[in-house]
């Protein structure tokens, strides 16, 4: 073989060694970036939003008493608004009797934006279209014998499927049966602000707290008639003024809540942003080890590249074994290719990283770019990556630097 065609085979080899590290390493940093951008992403939003503390209970619409508690929990010093939340799928039924299955808010009318996010607040009319703003009148201490509003308020793409509009009126059931519908009058529209997979609640409506309940049988036991339910899923919990951002404020609230419900989960934002965390920090050791696989066969690859470059240079490395070149001069040679080849590697696989998010947020489809978009490459992270996958790679050149050092010398001599 020709010295030119053997620097080609050897020039090939590396390639083929940096290529291989190379797709080690992008893996990670799709999934470190991308997972790492969501998190934030989200984290960013349990800060923004609109209340600190939630109250919720296990099972389904397990919160009871909602319209008493409620004001149990507006005396507690520095409470700002306390907004109960009962969700239950219902269907819809438009004038020209089109039937669309949403998604029910049901909410005291006047708490309810003091507890959300700037920019979904942003999204409804204030102060909201539904008649009492604390739903007393239907609700009338339990009895649910008051005169019920009936009002409702759609999201943008529910009012276009049913062909309605303000002022129209739809049918509103717990079941597909029309006939069981309730009558209810549109009295606004809202936005829907987007979230991390694009735009929330686009089918969704909101009703009076009280109205909900007897729709979906949440009021009373058995109706209207047995015992008293007012169930809902949550209450969320906003404080006034600087008390909303100092967090033993908001500690000292919290725990006063809980003194009110001490069968029931209360949690603060802090606590939902530590769970996050904790959360984040287990997937992304679910990332690391997804990829570790592609990352152990780009070592081994690189293993017997250098343990080629050994069998191929052995004269040369027994002619300097023999005129009495120190042993670490040889190791320092096969360290240093190691290096260079996993350095390129890493360099590549952040950029091929790097270049599959561009793609995928510019051309992917459905929700791939908006999530794509969401990525951060963290420097802190990206360098570690880089750092532990040389290093791994410079420990990988302890088996040629191992062969080399046991080449018997009159056979490599030869």
């Amino acid at each position: 073989m020709s010295p030119r065609s053997r620097l080609s085979h050897t020039a090939l080899q590396d390639l083929l060694a940096v290529a291989a590290i190379a797709t080690a390493v992008a893996l990670p940093v799709v999934l470190l970036s991308v997972g790492g951008g969501v998190s934030s992403h989200e984290r960013s939003a349990l800060e923004s939003s609109g209340f600190e503390i939630t109250v919720s209970a296990p099972g389904t619409h397990g919160v009871g008493n909602s319209h008493a508690l409620t004001r149990e929990i507006d005396g507690v010093p520095n409470v700002a608004a306390a907004s109960p939340a009962l969700s239950s799928a219902v269907d819809l039924f438009g004038p020209t009797g089109v039937r669309e299955p949403a998604l029910a808010e049901g909410v005291l009318p006047g708490p309810f934006l003091a507890t959300l996010s700037p920019s979904e607040r942003s999204a409804f009319p204030s102060p909201l279209p539904l008649g009492d703003p604390d739903d007393s009148v239907h609700f009338a201490n339990g009895t649910y014998e008051g005169p019920a509003t009936n009002d409702i308020l759609l999201a943008g793409p529910t009012a276009s499927a049913l062909g309605v509009g303000i002022g129209g009126t739809i049918g509103v059931a717990d079941d597909a049966n029309a006939t069981s519908a309730t009558p209810y009058t549109v009295t606004g529209e809202f936005g829907t602000p987007s979230g991390v997979l694009g735009p929330i609640a686009g089918f969704a409506v909101i009703v009076p707290l009280s109205d909900l309940q007897v729709l979906t049988g949440e009021a009373r036991a058995n109706g209207t008639t047995g015992a008293l339910l007012d169930a809902s899923d949550t209450v969320e919990v906003s404080l006034s003024g600087t008390a909303s951002t100092n967090p033993s404020d908001v500690q000292e609230a919290a725990n006063a809540i809980q003194a009110l419900v001490p069968y029931y989960g209360v949690t603060t934002l802090s606590d939902q942003v530590v769970e996050l965390d904790q959360a984040n920090a287990v997937l992304t050791g679910f990332y690391l080890a997804l990829s570790a696989t592609a990352i152990v066969i780009g070592l081994l690859f690189l293993t017997l590249v250098l343990l080629r470059r050994v069998e191929a240079e052995r004269r040369s490395i027994g002619i300097r074994r023999a005129i009495g070149l120190p042993r670490w001069s040889i190791v320092t040679g096969l360290v240093g290719r190691a290096a260079a080849i996993a350095t390129s590697g890493v360099v590549a696989g952040v950029a091929g990283g790097w270049i599959a998010i561009l793609v995928l947020r510019t051309f992917g489809s459905g929700e791939v770019p908006v999530i794509a978009g969401l990525a951060v490459f963290d420097p802190r992270t990206l360098g570690e990556l880089g750092v532990g996958t040389v290093l791994l790679c410079l420990l990988a050149s302890a088996a040629a630097a191992r062969a080399a050092l046991r080449l018997p010398l009159a056979e490599a001599l030869r």
